[in-house]
């Protein structure tokens, strides 16, 4: 029984096509790497491109535009986030938590449907740049990075079919409820105080991520290659998704700390600057505020 799910089928207007209701190599759009890779390649000519043009140019506000695409980020990400937990949450407790992160009946037609739907939203999240890039403001190394990076990962992940997947997805869909929530509102004027703490929360997010990552791909590797190595059973998935996972989400973890030391751990800056009577940085490290949109 799925609740939320049949509520939404039963309004639905229309149903998806099986290439779009399921992952289908090379029939599901972006399911192959010539179509993945000029994509990801073109976003990155276009922020650049746009950053080129702009510079001589004034800064476009698109201050409606831009709180449109915030709140339906936030409000995608919170109902995807109640039909993962639809999903997975009885699964779990029936057959207990390492069956949930390992055992290949994790992934269901309906979860593949979901995590297609996550990956989309990856493409679709690739226009918060293209606003900082309009908007002129400073287009840093771990927000290109990290949200080009994240639709490849995604993109691995499907294709490897790792049952663990629905953890980071979950936090991550979870912080983005909140993430998009405070663009949305900080665009309209509001004054958010929690700001530091989403930070904070994405790092968490990651340490978590690669607990729950790292054990699973040790439970793998353990159970299939280093005979006699505790152990509490292997984990579905290929080797190169599970391998590819750790890394990019080690080298994420890395740089969201390096952001959190450089942007909120500068007293002697700021007080130097208030002594001099300058305006402070917003608590970002950088005087726009949304420098730090990475997630």
């Amino acid at each position: 029984m799925a609740p939320l799910a049949d509520s939404l089928a039963s309004i639905a207007p229309f149903s998806f096509p099986p290439h779009l209701r399921s992952y289908l190599h090379a029939k599901t759009p972006l399911s192959t790497p010539q179509e993945v890779f000029p994509t990801l390649a073109g976003y990155l000519v276009t922020i650049f491109s746009i950053r080129h043009v702009m510079k001589d140019r004034p800064p476009f506000k698109l201050q409606f535009l831009f709180q449109v695409h915030n709140a339906l980020l936030s409000i995608g990400s919170a109902v995807l986030l109640a039909l993962l937990l639809e999903q997975i949450l009885p699964m779990a407790w029936k057959h207990g938590v390492f069956w949930a992160l390992c055992d290949e009946d994790m992934w269901t037609d309906r979860l593949e449907f979901y995590y297609l739907m996550n990956y989309y939203f990856k493409y679709i999240e690739l226009f918060d740049t293209v606003f900082l890039a309009l908007k002129k403001k400073p287009l840093a190394f771990l927000h290109v990075y990290h949200h080009s990076a994240t639709a490849l990962l995604c993109y691995t992940q499907l294709n490897g079919k790792t049952s663990v997947q629905w953890v980071p997805i979950s936090i991550n869909l979870g912080i983005h409820v909140l993430m998009y929530y405070y663009y949305f509102a900080t665009a309209g004027g509001a004054r958010i105080w929690w700001k530091k703490h989403l930070t904070t929360m994405q790092i968490v997010q990651f340490v978590v991520d690669l607990f729950v990552v790292y054990f699973a791909t040790y439970s793998y590797f353990s159970a299939t290659y280093l005979k006699g190595w505790p152990t509490m059973g292997s984990c579905a998935g290929t080797e190169s998704a599970a391998l590819f996972g750790c890394g990019l989400l080690s080298s994420y973890l890395g740089l969201f700390i390096q952001f959190y030391v450089n942007t909120y751990n500068k007293p002697a800056k700021g007080k130097s600057a208030k002594a001099n009577g300058k305006p402070l940085a917003n608590g970002n490290g950088v005087a726009n505020g949304h420098a730090h949109k990475t997630e």
